[in-house]
């Protein structure tokens, strides 16, 4: 059976969806809504699929790249994060430049892109994050430096005494290219109350990527879901950043983060089920309409369900990583790392076409 055929939807009450998708018409809250109550997922799913082929064919795109994690001492405590430490606790580390260079230098391919992110360290300065930016791209003028959150930012631009546009420019400067999307967490405050009160608020997130995007800087945005929020608060985080993506157009890729449990402090009544991040994945690219890319981040998702998620609107299957702290931490079974080969067979495994790319998801 067709599954896209419209008395399949019409029969479940998704007509007028499905006919929207179809004309690539904005869907609303209530859409969003009805296609979570949705009883059958795949349908979601295949409404997903449809608008990913609209943008991107059969492509599926990875990069070679090369995470960096150069601290995990962090003042914020956030209760779902089991990377943080406190300062002097035992585990707690912090990264000479000396050392960055060294994971660089250990790369089996030389990176096309590098994410750096860490915690807020009370006593890192600026100094320390120009200096890092300056060696690492001198040992590769090439590649793209894709670091720092929102909420780093937010807390440079504390320590220093200086507005976070300041941040941002001194540190392009340096030799930032781009943000990453971490940091959002879910924007609901209520919620945002209970899992990181410390953390830079919703508003504040969004406007250091605008600032950002004002510099002439691309960014990638972010939703940790399947802890304590609800599916309205899904909807709302992506209407959120949909209408800032309206406002000022720099958002590159989207990355739904499903929530691990394993190491936690953070206790969630309703562990979310696969289908469920299927579902989400899907939902998150029918909302996000004018956001280009929707990442399979196979780090937090596991090989075989980020392969699923190419078949349920993601479009990017990140890349080779090498080394992972964060999502591993919290209790992420994925490998460090992946090669160029792997990859592509991962790709090639479900039906699409790998095509490998830059940070700005130009084709190489």
């Amino acid at each position: 059976m067709n599954i896209l055929r419209s008395d399949y939807y019409e029969n479940m009450g998704l007509g007028d969806i499905r006919t929207k998708v179809e004309a690539g018409e904005r869907l609303t809250m209530e859409d969003g809504k009805r296609l979570f109550n949705c009883q059958e997922p795949l349908a979601v799913g295949a409404l997903a699929n449809l608008v990913r082929t609209r943008l991107h064919g059969k492509k599926a795109f990875y990069v070679v790249n090369r995470h960096i994690n150069y601290t995990n001492i962090c003042v914020n405590g956030c209760t779902f994060c089991a990377y943080q430490r406190e300062e002097g606790q035992s585990g707690g580390f912090v990264l000479s430049t000396e050392d960055a260079l060294a994971k660089i230098d250990a790369s089996p391919i030389a990176p096309r892109e590098v994410h750096i992110v860490g915690g807020c360290h009370p006593r890192l300065g600026l100094n320390y994050f120009k200096s890092l930016l300056g060696s690492v791209r001198a040992r590769l003028p090439e590649a793209v430096l894709k670091c720092f959150t929102a909420v780093e930012i937010a807390h440079f631009a504390r320590l220093q005494g200086i507005t976070t546009r300041e941040v941002l420019k001194r540190l392009q400067s340096a030799g930032l290219g781009m943000l990453p999307g971490g940091g959002a967490e879910i924007f609901a405050p209520a919620v945002r109350e209970r899992i990181c009160p410390r953390k830079s608020t919703a508003e504040e997130w969004l406007a250091i990527h605008e600032e950002a995007h004002s510099l002439g800087m691309k960014t990638n945005c972010t939703m940790l879901f399947g802890h304590i929020e609800s599916r309205e608060d899904r909807l709302d985080h992506l209407i959120r950043l949909r209408e800032s993506q309206d406002r000022s157009g720099g958002y590159t890729c989207f990355i739904p983060l499903p929530f691990l449990t394993e190491n936690s402090q953070l206790e969630t009544p309703n562990p979310l089920t696969g289908l469920e991040e299927l579902r989400t994945i899907a939902i998150c690219r029918l909302m996000l309409d004018n956001i280009p890319h929707i990442k399979a981040y196979w780090v937090m998702l596991g090989v075989k369900q980020a392969q699923a998620a190419l078949k349920f609107g993601a479009d990017d299957f990140d890349g080779t990583v090498v080394e992972e702290k964060i999502g591993h931490e919290a209790g992420a079974t994925s490998e460090q790392g992946m090669t160029r080969s792997e990859l592509e067979e991962m790709i090639l495994g479900c039906g699409c076409t790998p095509v490998e790319r830059d940070a700005y998801f130009n084709e190489v």
